[in-house]
C-alpha cells in the first residue's frame, strides 16, 4: 500500500528531550508538529511510543509528549533497534513505523535505518524532525528517502490515517489540522 494504514501504524517519538530542545533549529515548530502528530495517532487508536537517549544526562522526554506516549524506552545506542527491549517489543502487526524527533541526522535516522533493516516500512515526518543545523536535517531526510523511507508531513499522516471524510473522527482531525498550535 502506498498510503499509511492506521491498522498497521505505530508512531515513534525519538528523543524529544528537554535538554536537546533549546539547541534544535526550529525546535518549537518541531515539538508543535510532534504533538499534533501524537494527538492524531491517539485519535485513530494508533500506538504512540517514545525513546529517551541517555535520560540521566539529557533529561526526560518533554512532559507534553510523555503524557501521550504509551511506552518509553531508554537507550544509549543511537539506533533504538539496537536496544533489545525496544526491538523485542515491536508488535509484528505494526509494520508501518512513523518516526519523528531529535536529532534527525543521528538518532532519528539511525533508528529509521534500523527499522528498515528489520523489514518495517518507515515514514519520516519532515515537519516533526529537527537537528541543530538545517543542513544535517536535510541530509538525513535525503538519506532516509534514498534508503527506502517515505518522507511525509504531519497533515499527510493525519489524512491518510483518516482514510475517508465519512469517518466519525473527521471533525476532530480537522480541528487538529487547523489548530495553529
Amino acid at each position: 500500500m502506498l498510503t499509511l494504514n492506521r491498522r498497521t501504524s505505530l508512531l515513534l517519538l525519538v528523543d524529544l528531550q528537554g535538554k536537546l530542545h533549546p539547541a534544535i533549529e526550529g525546535g518549537p515548530a518541531v515539538v508543535r508538529e510532534a504533538l499534533r502528530l501524537a494527538n492524531l495517532a491517539r485519535l485513530f487508536d494508533i500506538p504512540v511510543w517514545a525513546t529517551e537517549h541517555c535520560p540521566d544526562r539529557i533529561g526526560p522526554l518533554l512532559p507534553e509528549l510523555a503524557a501521550l506516549s504509551e511506552a518509553t524506552f531508554h537507550k544509549t545506542s543511537f539506533d533504538a533497534c539496537r536496544t533489545p527491549a525496544f526491538r523485542d517489543a515491536l508488535p509484528a502487526e505494526r509494520t508501518d513505523i512513523v518516526v519523528c524527533g531529535y536529532e534527525a541526522h543521528v538518532c532519528v535516522m539511525q533508528t529509521a535505518l534500523g527499522l528498515l533493516g528489520l523489514g518495517r516500512r518507515v515514514w519520516a515526518v519532515r515537519d516533526a524532525m529537527g537537528s541543530r543545523r538545517a543542513a544535517n536535517r536535510e541530509a538525513a531526510l535525503a538519506r532516509l528517502a534514498g534508503a527506502g523511507s517515505t518522507i511525509i508531513t504531519t497533515e499527510m499522516a493525519g489524512f491518510e490515517w483518516a482514510e475517508d471524510a465519512a469517518d466519525p473522527r473527521w471533525r476532530s482531525l480537522l480541528a487538529l489540522v487547523k489548530d495553529p498550535g
